[in-house]
C-alpha cells in the first residue's frame, strides 16, 4: 500500500514541477508554437515517406502497364509503372527537403528556448540568494549553492529541451507508423498492441529509478564543487602544511562518489534499452510468423508487408528515444525540484514600514535576548544600553561571548529576538524598511570584502546615485588609504584581484575604511576593525577610525584595548551578558575583569 501512495505522491510531485517549469515557458509562445508544428512535420514526413512505400512497391513494380482497357505484356522479369518510378525521386528530394526544413526550425526554437530558460532561472535564483536570510547562507554548503546556479540550472534546460523534441516529434512518428500499419492491415497490427503495455511498465519502472539517482548525482555534484572550492580558497594553508595528499584523498572520495552515481544511471539506462528492444524484436517476429498464414495472405500484397514491417522498424528507434530521454526528464524534474526547494525557502521578513532619511543615532538595546535558530543556548541575555547619537560605545570580552552578535542584530542580519526590542530613534528596528535601516548603518569589519575590481569602484561599491572622483579621493584620504593608493602603479584604478589579494591586510582595511567614509551613515559599526595588522597600519587606521566615527554613533568590538580607551561607555560582555560597564579609568579602578584584561595586553 505505501508503494502505491509513494507512487502516487512522486507522481503528484513531478506534476507540480512540471506545471511551475511551463511558466518559464509561456512568455516564449510562439517559439514553442514554432518548436512543436516543425517538430510535428519531422514526425509526418518520416511516416509519410513509409506510406508510400506500399504505391512505390505495389504499382512501381508489381502492375502491368494499362492502355486502353487492354494489359500490356512486360519484359524484364517484372512490370514496372513509368509514372510512379518517374515521380518518385521527386516525392523523395521534396519530402527530405521538408523535414530538413522542420528539423532546422524545431532545433532552432527548442535552443532558444532552453538558452533563455538557463538565462532566467539562473538569474532568478542568484536573485532569491540576495535575498536570503543570513543564517540560511550560514547553514548551507557554498558549492552547493554555487551547484544550483551551475550545474542544476543546465540540466533542466537540456532536460527539457531534449525532452520536448522526443516526445513530440518521436511521440509523431509513433503514432503514424501505427496509423500506417493498421490502415494496411489492423490484423497484422493488432501483435504490437499486446506488446505496448509491457513496454509501458518497463518504462514506468525505470523512470522512479532514473529520479532517484539524478538526485543523488546532483548532491555528488555539489561535493565536487564545494571541495573544489574549499582547496583553491586555502591554497596557501594547503601548501604550507604539505595538505596535498590530504585533499587529493577527499577530492577523490567524492569525485569517486560522482562517478559511481553516474554509473548507476548508465546502468538504468542501459538495461532498459536493450529490454525495450527485445520486447519489440518479439513483434516484429510475431508479423514475420503471421505473415505466413494463409488468412493473413489473401490481403497481402508485397507492398503493404513491406510498409508494415517498414513502419514496426521505424518505430523502434522513436521508442527507443523516448525511453532514453524519460532519464533525461527524471534528471531535469530532479533538479527542478532542488531549485524550486530553494526558490520556495522565505526570503528574509521584511515586514517594517517605517522609512526616514537619515536618523539622528540613537540607539538603544532593552532587555534584548537572542539564540540563534536551532541552537538552545542564548546568545545573548538581557543586554541593556543606550547610546546617545554621535557617541562611542566599546564591547569587550572573550572570543564567543557575544560582541559579534550584537552587531549582526542592529542590522537584522538574523530576525525574532526571544525577548526585548532594539530601537533606533525611539522607533524598533524592526518596524524600518529592510532597505532602509541598513542604509543608515555602515559596517567596517576585520573580514573586508572587495571585489574583483578597481580600488575607486571598491570604495564607491553600491552608493546610492553616482560618486564623484573628488568624494572617492576624499573618504579615501580621510581613512589615510591616500597614502598607499598613490604608490600603486595606477592609482585609484589598480585592480584588487580577487577579494583584494593584491593587497596587504592593512591596505585592504583602509579601504573598508575609505567605503564606510563614503557612505556617510549615520551609525557606525566597527567588528574587530584593526584586530589582524601591526602596529604602523593599526596607527594610521586608528587615525582613520577615529575621523570616520566623528559625529557617528559608534558600536565598537575590539580585541586591543588601547583602540577603544576614549569610548563614552565600554561594556565587557562574557556568555552573552553585561558583567561590567563603565569608561576606561572607571574600569581600572574597579579591578575587575577589565582591568586584568588590560593588565594582560600592557603589563603593568
Amino acid at each position: 500500500m505505501s508503494s502505491h501512495s509513494d507512487n502516487a505522491h512522486s507522481d503528484n510531485e513531478m506534476w507540480s514541477v512540471f506545471k511551475r517549469l511551463m511558466i518559464y515557458v509561456l512568455p516564449m509562445k510562439a517559439m514553442f508554437i514554432m518548436a512543436v508544428l516543425g517538430l510535428l512535420t519531422y514526425g509526418a514526413v518520416d511516416a509519410a515517406f513509409i506510406a508510400f512505400i506500399k504505391p512505390f512497391i505495389d504499382q512501381g513494380f508489381g502492375a502491368a502497364p494499362v492502355v486502353a482497357g487492354v494489359e500490356l505484356p512486360t519484359h524484364g522479369g517484372f512490370n514496372a509503372n513509368t509514372d510512379i518510378m518517374m515521380m518518385a525521386p521527386f516525392v523523395v528530394v521534396g519530402m527530405f527537403t521538408l523535414r530538413g526544413l522542420a528539423n532546422f526550425v524545431s532545433t532552432y526554437c527548442v535552443s532558444y528556448m532552453s538558452a533563455q530558460l538557463i538565462m532566467d532561472m539562473r538569474q532568478q535564483v542568484f536573485e532569491h540568494y540576495l535575498r536570503l536570510p543570513v543564517s540560511y547562507i550560514d547553514r548551507e554548503n557554498s558549492g552547493n549553492l554555487i551547484s544550483r546556479v551551475t550545474f542544476d540550472t543546465e540540466q533542466i534546460a537540456r532536460a527539457s529541451g531534449s525532452a520536448l523534441i522526443s516526445i513530440v516529434r518521436d511521440s509523431m512518428t509513433v503514432v503514424g507508423m501505427l496509423a500506417i500499419m493498421f490502415f494496411y492491415s489492423w490484423k497484422l497490427s493488432l501483435c504490437i498492441l499486446v506488446i505496448g503495455p509491457l513496454m509501458g511498465i518497463v518504462i514506468s519502472i525505470v523512470s522512479k529509478r532514473f529520479r532517484k539517482v539524478s538526485k543523488q548525482i546532483q548532491s555528488a555534484m555539489g561535493g565536487v564543487t564545494a571541495t573544489t572550492e574549499q582547496m583553491i580558497k586555502g591554497h596557501k594553508n594547503v601548501l604550507s602544511f604539505g595538505g596535498q595528499e590530504t585533499e587529493m584523498a577527499r577530492f577523490f572520495e567524492v569525485n569517486d562518489k560522482n562517478r559511481h552515481q553516474n554509473m548507476k544511471l548508465a546502468v538504468a539506462q542501459s538495461v532498459s534499452q536493450p529490454v525495450i528492444m527485445i520486447i519489440g524484436s518479439f513483434a516484429l517476429a510475431f508479423v514475420l510468423f503471421a505473415a505466413s498464414w494463409e488468412s493473413m495472405q489473401t490481403d497481402l500484397t508485397a507492398g503493404t508487408f513491406t510498409a508494415i514491417l517498414g513502419a514496426m522498424m521505424a518505430m523502434l528507434q522513436p521508442i527507443k528515444n523516448l525511453t532514453r530521454v524519460n532519464a533525461e526528464f527524471q534528471r531535469g524534474i530532479a533538479a527542478c525540484t532542488t531549485v524550486f526547494e530553494l526558490l520556495d525557502t522565505p526570503a528574509e521578513s521584511d515586514t517594517g514600514t517605517h522609512e526616514v532619511n537619515r536618523v539622528q543615532g540613537h540607539l538603544q538595546f532593552k532587555g534584548v535576548s537572542f539564540s540563534y535558530p536551532e541552537q538552545e543556548k542564548q546568545a545573548l541575555n538581557l543586554i541593556e544600553f543606550d547610546v546617545k547619537p554621535g557617541k562611542t560605545i566599546a564591547l569587550v570580552g572573550r572570543s564567543g561571548s557575544g560582541k559579534s552578535t550584537i552587531a549582526n542584530l542592529i542590522t537584522r542580519f538574523y530576525g525574532g529576538l526571544s525577548n526585548g526590542d532594539i530601537l533606533l530613534d525611539d522607533t524598533s528596528i524592526y518596524d524600518y524598511k529592510l532597505k532602509n535601516l541598513r542604509n543608515q548603518v555602515a559596517l567596517v569589519s576585520q573580514q573586508v570584502t572587495l571585489f574583483n575590481d578597481t580600488i575607486a569602484n571598491n570604495i564607491a561599491y553600491a552608493y546610492p546615485g553616482e560618486a564623484t572622483r573628488e568624494q572617492i579621493i576624499n573618504a579615501a584620504e580621510l581613512a589615510y588609504a591616500m597614502e598607499f593608493i598613490n604608490t600603486l602603479p595606477e592609482g585609484l584604478d589598480t585592480q584588487v584581484g580577487e577579494n583584494g589579494v593584491l593587497l596587504s591586510g592593512g591596505q585592504r582595511q583602509r579601504i573598508a575604511i575609505a567605503r564606510a567614509m563614503l557612505r556617510d551613515a549615520p551609525v557606525l559599526i566597527l567588528d574587530e576593525a584593526t584586530s589582524a595588522l601591526d602596529t604602523e597600519s593599526e596607527k594610521a587606521i586608528q587615525k582613520g577610525l577615529d575621523n570616520l566615527r566623528h559625529n557617528r554613533t559608534s558600536v565598537v568590538i575590539a580585541h586591543r584595548l588601547s583602540t577603544i580607551e576614549s569610548a563614552d561607555e565600554i561594556l565587557v560582555i562574557d556568555q552573552g551578558k553585561v558583567i561590567e560597564r563603565g569608561v576606561h579609568k572607571e574600569l581600572i579602578t574597579q579591578d575587575g575583569v577589565y582591568a586584568s584584561l588590560y593588565q594582560m595586553q600592557f603589563g603593568s
